[in-house]
């Protein structure tokens, strides 16, 4: 596995344990289809939560929730709209968050979640 692959899937297990500790239910991690992944998908109160996950190992290139431009949120809207057709029952209402993972050289891991990011 390579490094970057290896930090991308620290920082969505640190993620998922994140979101699990707050009270959401996880529905999928890593769903695939033809357009893309969805990192997390999962549920709040009746809403679905589609999740993007960014991990850094420092700041050096800015904060990970930086890393959602609009063309991957444009793309995170269109997966989905893959993921309901495929799971119809997955909820009327639909929120996009980010959790973004900083990880330490010593000690637990940064997490910000943000949710409704947009």
């Amino acid at each position: 596995m390579r490094a970057k692959d290896a930090i991308g899937r620290y920082g969505e297990d640190v993620a998922a344990r994140h979101l699990l500790d707050s009270g959401l239910e996880i529905l999928a991690r890593n769903w695939r289809c033809p357009e893309g992944e969805i990192d997390i998908v999962a549920r709040e109160r009746g809403a679905l939560v589609i999740c993007e996950v960014k991990t850094r190992s420092s700041d050096r290139y800015g904060v990970p929730a930086e890393a959602v431009t609009r063309r991957k949120a444009d793309r995170l809207r269109r997966l989905a709209y893959c993921w309901l057709k495929e799971n119809p029952a997955g909820g009327a209402d639909v929120r996009f968050d980010v959790v973004a993972v900083t990880r330490s050289r010593v000690g637990a891991a940064v997490v910000e979640h943000v949710r409704a990011a947009f």
